[in-house]
């Protein structure tokens, strides 16, 4: 099974790479920020929740989140594996994936770090506020959101890298070129699991 972890700062690009890792190896997207989206669109307690700390640029509770995913991977029936996007977020979270993994007997086989600098990070995301409409897409939001992802998400970097799972990829350029160094890591990692 091909468990994949993709982060970066917000808006760069994971939810684009994810959409391109699915087609080519047929696994199942996994992504907090559409979950949180479509329970807060359907008003459910989880969304009610969730909604109080995104619209502040903050962080939803780890145990809420590990909750969410582990329900949704026991509900889904996908043998080739999972895309996490925006998931793990945090250390805990981090280690929480790997326990929830492991007791259903497999694991994160690799970690891709969409690595791009902040001053791009926030042109994309106010493009994308004034394109999508979406809320959390404000500067004032945008700034707390890095901010967050400096302290809370970066030390998910280390914890990976000490694993030796962790591979950094430059975020910016064509999204056919940060896909292909992508693929050329994971048909790799392919190679040595077969």
């Amino acid at each position: 099974m091909l468990n994949i972890v993709i982060f970066g700062a917000p808006g760069a690009g994971k939810g684009t790479q994810s959409n391109l890792i699915i087609k080519k190896y047929g696994l199942l997207h996994i992504s907090t920020g559409e979950i949180l989206r479509k329970e807060i669109a359907n008003k459910t307690e989880l969304g009610l929740v969730a909604e109080k700390y995104i619209n502040k640029g903050k962080l939803v509770p780890d145990q809420l989140i590990v909750d969410v995913f582990a329900e949704l991977i026991d509900q889904s029936e996908n043998e080739k594996g999972y895309i996490f996007d925006g998931f793990p977020r945090t250390l805990s979270q981090a280690k929480a994936l790997d326990e929830m993994l492991r007791e259903r007997k497999t694991s994160v086989a690799t970690v891709f770090n969409l690595s791009v600098n902040e001053d791009e990070l926030i042109e994309r995301l106010l493009k994308r506020g004034e394109e999508c409409g979406r809320c959390d897409d404000r500067i004032e939001v945008i700034q707390n959101r890095l901010n967050v992802y400096k302290e809370q998400t970066e030390p998910v970097k280390e914890y990976y890298k000490k694993k030796g799972k962790l591979f950094t990829i430059k975020g910016v350029g064509s999204i056919d070129d940060i896909f292909e160094e992508i693929t050329e890591v994971i048909d790799r990692i392919s190679n040595i699991k077969d």
